[in-house]
């Protein structure tokens, strides 16, 4: 049954009205509706606020680095320290090293540029900070829905929008309801932000209805896959903070790793590979196993009772400043990385998302003071723009457009802009081609091949899976749809030798024998989703289309 039927048969849908409705418990839609709190209280007014989460509780979801840089929490919450925010590992130590097979080259870190630079920055798990951060929510008043993933937008007949609607529940595979059925429900809204993060499946809508990316660059994504390992206490140092760019990667595919020293004798080691890589064999997830093997890397890990713990992987959305969409539309907002706000010069998003989240708090709190409901909340990107955010991610609009040029080029005019020019260059660059179309047909590279993993420092995916604690309910629709069947070995196994079965981090798609003796067929395992979005990004026809699973499903992160 289509969700038309289904409401036509079991509906209508039970309504709830807000002022605000916020979808997405993470750092930007947690500190909208904060926000949104401090300021009805400062003025004794009463603010409705829900925030729909689709992960089984805040944080669930949530997978970064993390290096946070405070500046926006300051703002938000002055006093964090006291109400014990966990962020508990100051960064005592910056080291940026380049690569070889081999060997290893550190940069001098009186030659960093400032965005390199961490000093006030705190190590943490980002998944902790946002289940904080959902506590101070929910001491406001703040009504937090986890497992609810909102499904639909719902529009006004004048075409602005009304709020949105959840997932149905107890859906079976065949598209039926089961015993277990349970309608979704609406939730009307004055105003209705979004903060779904990278590749956000509403936000992804919205763009295209109203537009909002006219005139700017197309967006850029990268995939970032962590690990959180407990290593040799001797070989821990906390605060460390170690960076680095090269091998595993070549010259032209736009990438780096990161390694931090937690508490608890914990690291959390990841490996960022750019979208818009060329080579269909390439497999993101690999190149990271690939990567631990380096013997400036392994030597933390091979100490007494190094032990990994945790694993994920999500897509990061590192456009910057010049494919920033139109943030604003009638009846809502986009924060975060729904928008795209990351810095990804600095590997830094969290306080940029907290910061949006904010300022489009403060623009809906002015337009419910005027009487105001489902308009263009314009208060907002006009506030962004004389924002510190703003300032700092125009310094940083050239970063991703130089690595088109190549690493070398890269590095060099990254220096040049943000240590010589101090981010004040006369110049701008523009991007023209979208991730998914930057692959080059199979036959025109060199296949890859990978060492088989050793159980100890290098792992398999599935045994990486699960230690993401990833679930869905099996009896549910597939939450990873096609818009063409025959797509994916028609001209993606044929053109691009099934580039799916490699940029998926998780193990999702894989191409088998058809039973019936038909040749190949791509089987989809969506159990094993660990809701990254990149086979929504970087699928080279665009037919992959990721949708909300049933709520609650998915990773459930808890150091991560």
């Amino acid at each position: 049954m289509t969700r038309e039927e289904i409401l036509a048969q079991h509906g209508p849908r039970e309504a709830m009205e807000y002022d605000v409705v916020v979808v997405g418990a993470g750092p930007a839609g947690l500190a909208t509706a904060i926000r949104l709190k401090q300021l009805a209280a400062d003025h004794d007014r009463e603010v409705s606020v829900v925030v729909l989460e689709k992960g089984s509780e805040p944080g669930a979801h949530i997978l970064s680095g993390a290096i946070i840089d405070p500046r926006a929490l300051n703002e938000l919450i002055p006093d964090w320290k006291a109400k014990g925010a966990p962020l508990n590992v100051p960064v005592t130590e910056d080291i940026f090293l380049f690569l070889s097979e081999r060997g290893a080259t550190r940069t001098p870190n009186f030659l960093l540029p400032d965005n390199f630079g961490n000093h006030g920055n705190y190590i943490a798990s980002l998944a902790n900070v946002t289940r904080w951060l959902a506590q101070q929510a929910e001491g406001l008043g703040v009504e937090i829905f986890p497992g609810f993933p909102a499904a639909e937008v719902l529009y006004n007949e004048d075409g602005s929008v009304k709020g949105v609607a959840t997932a149905d529940m107890g859906i079976g595979k065949d598209g039926q309801p089961t015993e277990n059925f349970q309608l979704g429900m609406e939730l009307h809204a004055k105003y209705t932000v979004f903060a779904e993060g990278s590749r956000g499946h509403l936000g992804r809508q919205l763009i295209s209805r109203f537009k909002l990316d006219d005139g700017r660059d197309p967006q850029s994504y990268s995939i970032g896959i962590k690990e959180v390992w407990e290593i040799d206490p001797a070989r821990h140092t906390p605060g460390l903070a170690l960076h680095s760019a090269g091998w595993p990667l070549d010259e032209m595919t736009y990438g780096g790793s990161f390694l931090y020293h937690m508490e608890n004798h914990q690291v959390a080691i990841g490996f960022v590979v750019g979208l818009d890589y060329t080579n269909p064999y390439l497999s993101p997830y690999e190149e990271f196993q690939r990567f631990k093997t380096h013997p400036n890397i392994r030597w933390y890990f091979e100490g007494k009772g190094a032990k990994r713990l945790a694993y994920g992987a999500r897509a990061l959305t590192v456009g910057g400043l010049l494919s920033l969409p139109k943030t604003v539309f009638p009846g809502g907002a986009l924060v975060g990385c729904d928008a795209g706000y990351l810095n990804a010069s600095r590997i830094k998003g969290s306080h940029a998302a907290i910061k949006s989240g904010m300022l489009a708090a403060e623009a809906a709190f002015l337009a419910l003071g005027e009487g105001r409901q489902h308009d263009e909340l314009t208060a907002y990107p006009k506030a962004f723009e004389k924002s510190w955010l703003h300032a700092e991610l125009n310094k940083a609009r050239n970063f991703k457009q130089w690595f088109k040029k190549g690493r070398t080029v890269a590095t060099v005019m990254t220096g040049v802009e943000q240590f010589l020019l101090r981010g004040r260059m006369p110049w701008t660059l523009h991007r023209k081609k979208p991730d998914h179309l930057s692959l080059r047909p199979a036959s025109e590279c060199k296949p890859i091949a990978y060492p088989k993993p050793d159980g100890r420092l290098t792992f398999d995916r599935l045994s990486s899976v699960f230690i993401s604690n990833t679930n869905h309910e099996e009896n549910q629709p597939p939450h990873l749809t096609l818009k063409d069947a025959s797509v994916p070995v028609n001209v993606n196994l044929h053109k691009f030798a099934g580039p799916e079965s490699r940029y998926c981090p998780a193990g999702v798609y894989e191409f088998v024998q058809d039973e019936a003796g038909g040749g190949e067929r791509l089987q989809i395992n969506a159990q094993n989703c660990v809701h990254c979005k990149t086979c929504d990004i970087k699928d080279p026809t665009q037919n992959i289309v990721w949708v909300v699973p049933e709520g609650g499903g998915g990773p459930n992160y808890t150091n991560m």
